[in-house]
C-alpha cells in the first residue's frame, strides 16, 4: 500500500491542502481563503488533523522563502508584499502541530518536481517549470534535485532588453520597473493595455510583445540551465495562442546557436503546457512531501 503524503500550494489567494500518493490517488482536498497567517495556518492544520495518519506533508508556497535547512529562517516567508506573511513560519507552525516531517519550497519548483515525476517533463533532466500570471517564477530540476543556491531561483527578476521606443511602459516591478515580471506578468499587461490578458483577443499587438519578452528569458535560461523541457504554466503563459509565438522567437534569438534538433526541428515538444493543468501546485506539494 503506498504511503499518504499531505500537500500544501500556498498562495497569495488561497491555500489548497489535499491527501494522497499522486494525480490518481487524492483521498481529501480543501481550498482555504489566504488571509492571515494564524487563521490561514490553523484552518490547514484542522484539515490535516481529520485525515488519515500522514507519511510527510510537502508545501510548495509563494515567497519569497528560505528552503535552505541549515538556515535558522527555513520554512519562512521572507520579506513580502503579502500583508501580515513577512516572517510567517509556515513549516515550523505546521510541523510543530502536526508532528510531522515538513518539506517547504516554492510553489514553482514544486510544480517542476510534480511535472518531471507525473507530467510533461517525465524522463526529462533538466526540467525548467516557469509560471506567467499575477506574478513570473521559474523553478528547475537539475541532477535530480530542485535548484537552490543563496535562497531559490527567481527567474521572474532577470533584466531583459527594452525598447523605449517600441515599448515606453517602464514596468511596474517595485524593485527593478521593467525586470521581466516588471514588464510581462499580468498585471503589466493590464496597466500598459488598459484590460485584463483574458479580454485581450489573439490579434491584439500585446501578445507579440508578448511573447517576445517569454522567449528572451526563456533564451536565457536555455543557454544556463541546458534544460531537456520547458514547461509554461500560469494564467497569461498557457494562453494557447500565446505558445506558438513563444516558440518561434525563441528559435529566433537563439538563431540556430543550440544545435538540438529540440529547439531547431521540433520545439513543439520542447516547450510545453504542464501536462498537470491547474493540478500542478497542490500534486507538486505532493511531489515535495514524498521526495524528502
Amino acid at each position: 500500500m503506498s504511503k499518504l503524503y499531505g500537500g500544501i500550494e500556498g498562495g497569495g489567494t488561497k491555500f489548497v491542502c489535499a491527501v494522497g500518493s499522486g494525480p490518481q490517488d487524492i483521498r481529501a482536498e480543501i481550498r482555504i481563503p489566504t488571509t492571515t497567517p494564524e487563521e490561514t495556518l490553523g484552518r490547514a492544520i484542522a484539515f490535516f488533523r481529520g485525515q488519515e495518519k500522514l507519511a510527510a506533508l510537502g508545501v510548495a508556497c509563494f515567497g519569497p522563502l528560505d528552503p535552505n535547512l541549515a538556515s535558522p529562517a527555513f520554512g519562512q516567508i521572507l520579506a513580502t508584499p503579502k500583508a501580515g506573511w513577512t516572517g510567517a513560519d509556515v513549516a515550523g507552525a505546521l510541523r510543530s502541530a502536526l508532528n510531522l516531517p515538513v518539506a517547504f519550497d516554492t510553489d514553482v519548483n514544486g510544480a517542476a518536481l510534480a511535472e518531471a515525476r507525473w507530467g510533461a517533463g517525465q524522463g526529462c533532466d533538466p526540467v525548467l517549470y516557469l509560471t506567467v500570471g499575477t506574478g513570473i517564477g521559474g523553478g528547475a530540476l537539475v541532477n535530480g534535485k530542485l535548484l537552490h543556491g543563496l535562497l531559490h531561483p527567481e527567474m521572474g527578476h532577470i533584466p531583459l532588453p527594452r525598447d523605449p521606443a517600441r515599448d515606453p511602459f517602464p514596468g511596474i516591478c517595485p524593485f527593478h520597473e521593467d525586470c521581466f515580471e516588471g514588464l510581462a506578468a499580468g498585471p503589466a499587461l493590464e496597466r500598459r493595455w488598459g484590460q485584463k490578458a483574458e479580454n485581450l483577443p489573439p490579434e491584439h499587438p500585446a501578445w507579440k510583445l508578448e511573447a517576445e519578452y517569454i522567449a528572451l528569458a526563456l533564451s536565457s535560461y536555455i543557454l544556463t540551465l541546458a534544460p531537456q523541457k520547458i514547461i509554461l504554466g500560469g494564467g497569461v503563459g498557457s494562453a494557447p495562442h500565446l505558445l506558438p509565438l513563444v516558440r518561434r522567437s525563441v528559435q529566433g534569438w537563439l538563431n540556430g546557436y543550440v544545435q538540438s534538433p529540440l529547439v531547431t526541428q521540433s520545439i513543439e515538444n520542447y516547450i510545453v503546457l504542464p501536462a498537470l493543468g491547474s493540478r500542478a501546485g497542490v500534486l507538486g506539494a505532493l511531489a515535495l512531501a514524498a521526495h524528502r
